[in-house]
């Protein structure tokens, strides 16, 4: 349940005067008219409202795919006293300015920012430029907006952009939103809030704060908060489908992933509440796409896919489990009108894949692409990871005779399911058991990635992988403390020459972030933040 907001705090107002509506044309700002474009928009009069801008730091194409920002919009929405308005970072020149009422930031009371991966920051400093606000909280005063912040990577590690934002948010929204309401709408000084914000449990806000462990918060009961597609629109990545939460969490425990340690214990939303859903957003889209670390990890899911193919829609997973694929879930994707699927053996030998704790064999591999081999897919993805721990160049080479093996399985079957690998290097996340392990170099990680290429290119088997540079700036802000700061903010643009110059500018050794092993006595950056769930 969510709490209401007060009519009678709403005082807090008071100094904000509501701007009129740019008078230039909404088609004209838009482009194309993305508004127009959409099912289920919330428009919301602003009179006596706590207005908040939820800006998604991207652009729009990207952000209308993400459940949280659907989630969160939803969520502020259902409040009568408060007005939720979104804003996506397209840097396209034009101003900067919600979607709903072309509204300048200045104009509301709170900017809450939802961060799905680190490189998003890079934004950060252009955002703020275009929105007319200082980007550190302490050049901020009761003139300006709050600034809060949310997402995976924060609740694993807030510090390099805990400078900019008022509070940083160690959880999931639906826990500690509830209590974060009623504060912000207070009728009292900026500073009231923020040390009544440090005394909530999830929240981070580092202007006050005393070193005490920052506790994840997380949500016992997901039927309690369904989470689906709230805005609709054919402009985005997934257009063609309505989204909808199966789970969060996931039973492994991989080393390197940060998923089981953030979104821990592993919860899953119930058969009913699922169809129940579905065919709600059947009457929007004909497919239903059904999101989780491992989807194919709910007790119900054969019953969950033949449910949805019984109302007449068909379906997408976003994930599978390698091991005990099933042939009843493989069919049921086929009649779903599935044409692809990835699996992950992140590993090309045994040794490293024990090492990583995946928790599976090559025969389990391969009975899975045998499985596969027999429905009429069009492309198999496999998913590898490069540079991790103790790899070496015999462990490239399994990848490579692994990769080869699955190609044969597949051309026996003679359906034309080709082969696709993609590959991306290790990041060492914070969190994670290997958070205190650097990266491999850029040399080895090119000289392996062209070694892919060159072996298993000319078989027919494409390779696609991640720029290692860029997971190198992943990783420096992956395992970055508040000194990161200074490099976002001399980013003028987003791009490898931008990064380095703005590093060179701020003096930040990035071999300490990136490349460096931490002992086990090392201070971690992130060592208030308590990732174990304590609820």
């Amino acid at each position: 349940m969510y709490l209401r907001l007060s009519c009678c705090n709403i005082k807090a107002m008071a100094g904000k005067k509501e701007r009129p509506t740019p008078s230039q044309s909404r088609a004209d700002y838009f482009s194309g008219g993305k508004l127009a474009g959409e099912e289920g928009t919330i428009i919301k009069d602003w009179g006596g409202r706590y207005p908040f801008a939820l800006i998604y730091p991207n652009e729009y194409s990207v952000g209308m795919s993400n459940l949280g920002v659907q989630a969160i919009y939803k969520m502020l929405n259902s409040e009568s006293d408060a007005v939720c308005e979104r804003v996506f970072w397209e840097n396209d020149g034009k101003p900067f300015l919600s979607l709903e009422s072309s509204r300048p930031m200045m104009d509301y009371a709170c900017l809450a920012f939802s961060f799905s991966y680190e490189l998003d920051y890079l934004n950060l400093a252009n955002i703020m430029r275009a929105a007319g606000i200082p980007l550190y909280s302490c050049e901020r005063d009761e003139s300006h907006p709050l600034l809060i912040a949310g997402g995976p990577c924060i609740t694993a590690n807030p510090m390099p952009i805990s400078p900019f934002f008022d509070a940083l948010c160690i959880g999931e929204a639906e826990v500690i939103l509830p209590s974060v309401l009623p504060i912000l709408v207070m009728d009292s000084s900026r500073e009231d809030k923020l040390r009544q914000l440090l005394g909530l449990p999830g929240v981070y806000v580092s202007a006050f704060h005393d070193g005490h462990k920052i506790t994840r918060r997380w949500t016992a009961i997901l039927d309690d908060f369904p989470t689906h597609s709230v805005v609709l629109t054919r402009n985005t990545e997934l257009g063609d489908l309505y989204l909808i939460e199966v789970e969060r969490g996931c039973s492994a425990a991989c080393s390197f992933c940060l998923v089981s340690r953030a979104f821990c214990p592993l919860r899953f939303h119930s058969l009913e509440s699922l169809l129940k859903q579905a065919r709600e957003g059947l009457q929007y889209r004909k497919r239903i796409g059904l999101v989780g670390p491992v989807v194919t990890d709910h007790p119900e899911i054969e019953g969950l896919l033949s449910g949805i193919l019984d109302i007449g829609a068909g379906f997408s997973l976003s994930s599978l489990r390698l091991k005990k694929l099933s042939p009843r879930v493989l069919e049921l994707m086929i009649a779903g009108g599935a044409h692809s699927l990835a699996l992950a053996p992140e590993a090309g030998s045994e040794r490293l894949r024990k090492s990583i704790r995946k928790g599976f064999t090559e025969d389990d591999i391969m009975q899975a692409v045998g499985r596969v081999a027999e429905q009429p897919f069009k492309q198999l993805k496999l998913y590898f990871m490069l540079g991790l721990p103790t790899e070496t160049d015999e462990d490239i080479e399994e990848i490579i005779t692994l990769s080869l093996k699955c190609q044969t399985l597949l051309d026996k079957s003679q359906k034309g399911c080709r082969l696709t690998l993609n590959v991306a290097p290790f990041v060492p996340k914070a969190g994670t058991p290997f958070q205190r392990l650097g990266m491999a170099d850029m040399a080895t990680l090119e000289n392996r990635i062209t070694r892919l290429k060159d072996c298993l290119s000319g078989e027919g088997i494409e390779v696609k992988a991640e720029s290692p540079e860029w997971s190198h700036v992943q990783a420096a802000l992956s395992r970055g403390d508040a000194d990161m700061a200074a490099v976002l903010a001399e980013m003028d643009k987003v791009s490898l020459a931008a990064w380095r110059r703005a590093v060179k500018k701020a003096g930040i050794n990035l071999d300490h972030f990136v490349l460096e092993n931490w002992g086990r006595n090392a201070k971690l950056p992130w060592d208030m933040v308590d990732l174990s769930p304590r609820e």
